[in-house]
């Protein structure tokens, strides 16, 4: 190795070393001499690349995939954010107005988490688990969430042209999606029968709970004397409004735990994370009839923890599919090339602490949604509907 080449690694690896020893403040479970040797061995590898590859190595393009490397061995929501990106996400500048609705995640290519109901992309027939190769030409494969959430905004009725992928990778579907301002209520309801009561809760916000029981109130008039309140696809939301909306329905209990790094924690100490709890007060809820919730692998987020909390507290059954686990906030970690990452440094646990964050939630009674073809409409009628209604007439479950 040159001794060109050899300040090229200690600069750009720099970020690295920023990278372990900021982790034994976030949660690395290492020693100071495993940190070491890690080092040493990235150094050797370096060494070994820079020595043996066919051409000569870029070294500051290779740092950078190793970043990435770095985040996606964590979990879907941390990721490395180039220089660029670092400066748009400090600015808090507002994004442009327009959007095609949809929710992603890291997944190899971008991952589609949900398309909101009457949204662009819904209309478009984009649907949960499709992958998003391309973002008018510019390949998915090493981009984060954030930069995709920003390449796909823009102005009301400007275009976005992207490469799909739903089943065979081989068959991708190109698709252009008219940009445009997200509208409608984020809680609708209606009767589904003479005495139940269907909620469907779009994302959640500050006023869902308000609206949560303005739907439950009126259905109530209507006739309605138990309820399924809809989550599929419902991934929208910071999570404290999910914790907030189960207040409604829990009452003097856990409703979720939040895990985090303890400061205070003694260097030598075996466990340095700090548990604090979520719970409902004697006065919350205030809603008592029986209720099922619908789950899907695009229920994520606050929708999660609302699911977790009432499921957790035996307060509801859960119907559908398997949630994907996206319960953690994450926060920025500048590196000295001006790059950062997005780390996770809290995550969510169930009323009795057991994992929801990369695990998910796993319904009482599954039931999958339909696989419909890229172009096709969806089947008629509503299976998981039909069997949430049915399980209300015999709850395995009973109310608090």
């Amino acid at each position: 190795m040159t001794a060109r080449t050899r300040l090229w690694v200690l600069v750009v690896s720099t970020p690295v070393i920023a990278f372990t020893l900021i982790g034994g403040y976030l949660g690395q479970a290492a020693t100071r001499d495993e940190t070491l040797r890690n080092l040493r061995v990235f150094e050797d590898v370096m060494q070994l690349v820079v020595d043996n590859y066919v051409e000569e190595v870029d070294v500051r393009k290779a740092m950078r995939g190793a970043m990435r490397g770095l985040t996606d061995g964590l979990d879907l929501d941390s990721t490395f954010l180039t220089p660029d990106l670092v400066k748009t996400f400090e600015s808090r500048d507002t994004p442009p107005p327009a959007e095609i609705g949809v929710e992603i995640a890291k997944g190899y290519y971008l991952r589609i988490m949900s398309a909101r109901d009457g949204s662009p992309a819904a209309k478009a027939g984009i649907r949960t688990g499709d992958y998003i190769r391309a973002i008018d030409g510019r390949p998915t494969r090493d981009m984060s969430p954030y930069e995709g959430a920003r390449l796909l905004r823009g102005a009301a009725g400007s275009k976005v042209t992207l490469l799909l992928i739903r089943g065979n990778a081989a068959e991708p579907h190109e698709l252009t999606v008219v940009r445009d301002r997200l509208t409608g209520p984020e809680v609708t309801s209606r009767m589904a029968n003479a005495s139940t009561g269907y909620v469907r809760v779009v994302e959640f916000t500050s006023n869902s709970s308000a609206r949560i029981k303005q739907a439950f109130d009126a259905l109530a008039k209507t006739g309605a004397s138990r309820y399924v309140i809809d989550l599929r696809g419902t991934s929208r939301g910071d999570l404290d409004t999910g914790l907030e909306a189960a207040r409604l329905f829990v009452r003097n209990a856990t409703l979720g735990v939040k895990i985090s790094r303890d400061p205070s924690a003694r260097a030598d100490a075996k466990d340095k994370t700090r548990k604090d709890t979520i719970a409902a007060q004697a006065n919350d809820g205030a809603i008592t009839a029986p209720v099922v919730l619908l789950i899907d692998s695009g229920t994520s987020g606050a929708a999660e923890l609302f699911a977790s909390a009432l499921d957790g507290n035996n307060r509801a059954e859960l119907v559908g599919e398997r949630t994907i686990g996206r319960v953690a906030r994450q926060q920025l970690v500048k590196l000295p090339d001006g790059s950062g990452l997005l780390l996770t440094t809290a995550r969510y646990l169930s009323p009795s602490s057991g994992a929801i964050h990369e695990k998910g939630l796993t319904p009482d009674l599954h039931v999958a949604e339909p696989d419909v073809d890229f172009g096709a409409d969806p089947p008629a009628g509503d299976a998981a509907l039909d069997k949430a209604i049915e399980r209300l007439t015999t709850p395995a479950k009973k109310a608090a």
